[in-house]
């Protein structure tokens, strides 16, 4: 696999500033909201990604930080990471496991990407040598499992309240873009698996309304059977089940943790592959940057590089 042609594509690696936390209070959060920010060192009118972490066995992982192998390749190919530390992290278990919405805080995950859209010249202002260098008209989103189901949410997918009865609705008109790694997939007959009565919430998404344009990330390996028996399918839903324009990336011999995305080295991976990391990083890279970017060749350069060939990393479809 040649990987110099989608640098290229994607402009040389600049130094990256990572500054942490920046505290964001908001009324009625039992905790403050903390970020980390991840920008390059150069440049302006810097396109955004909000990063949703998952919730996984580690204690740091899910939290702001988590998820270095992207976040520091995203921030040196040009985009300002922002990184939430939402009320599902294991650091705060101690601190929030009563309050209301625990434990999955399934609307707060969401509108902890609205308070930071709400806030950006606040985190700009924070942030050394940040001030005046993003452009709030490109915003894009990106979640890893859980993560993947908040960034649904903010997508446009609809969501089965079961403590109402009502379909709740939190797209976030602003993001442009969505990125969906490892994400849930569908409830209902197929969502039959020992954990789906503990979860009940994964499976209440109704993907139909998620009109903004997104990749969706699914591993081949990726056997979810603790929710469901459909087996890795199951994580390409979010593509099956939504209107389009969506694309899908099967990324081969991957299981949920798509080579090891959440942490350098990160011991509960069990599909730990830099070489998949990497790939994954830059045809991400590249889609947002197309996306947010209309007209860019990035995405279609960092395909060619890296899903077609002798070893390709993936295989892409669209609708």
């Amino acid at each position: 696999m040649s990987t110099s042609t989608t640098i290229d594509a994607l402009g040389a690696p600049a130094p990256v500033l990572s500054f942490s936390p920046v505290i964001l209070t908001v009324p009625g959060r039992p905790v403050d909201l903390q970020v980390r920010v991840s920008a390059p060192a150069t440049e302006t009118g810097l396109p955004v990604i909000l990063l949703s972490h998952g919730h996984g066995p580690s204690n740091h992982l899910s939290s702001l930080n988590g998820y270095a192998p992207l976040a520091n390749f995203w921030a040196a190919h040009g985009f300002v990471v922002v990184q939430p530390t939402h009320l599902t992290s294991r650091t705060l278990g101690h601190l929030v496991a009563d309050a209301p919405g625990a434990p999955d805080f399934w609307r707060s995950r969401a509108e902890d990407m609205t308070h930071i859209l709400d806030r950006l010249d606040v985190i700009e202002s924070t942030v050394p040598q940040l001030a005046g260098r993003i452009d709030p008209t490109k915003v894009a989103l990106a979640g890893h499992s859980l993560g993947g189901f908040t960034a649904a949410l903010l997508l446009g997918a609809g969501l089965n309240d079961p403590d109402t009865g009502k379909v709740v609705h939190l797209v976030e008109p602003r993001i442009k873009a969505g990125v969906l790694l490892a994400a849930p997939g569908r409830g209902g007959e197929a969502f039959n698996g020992p954990m789906a009565e503990q979860w009940p919430i994964i499976g209440a998404v109704d993907f139909s309304t998620m009109t903004t344009r997104a990749l969706v990330v699914a591993g081949d390996k990726d056997d979810p059977r603790h929710f469901t028996d459909m087996g890795p399918d199951w994580h390409a839903d979010p593509y099956t089940l939504a209107p389009g324009p969506k694309t899908l990336l099967t990324l081969f011999d991957a299981e949920h943790g798509l080579g090891g995305i959440a942490g350098y080295d990160a011991a509960e991976t069990t599909d730990e592959d830099p070489r998949r990391v990497a790939a994954l990083a830059q045809l991400t890279a590249a889609y947002l940057h197309s996306r947010l970017h209309p007209g860019a060749p990035t995405w279609q350069t960092a395909c060619e590089a890296l899903t077609t060939g002798p070893a390709p990393v993936g295989r892409v479809e669209y609708k």
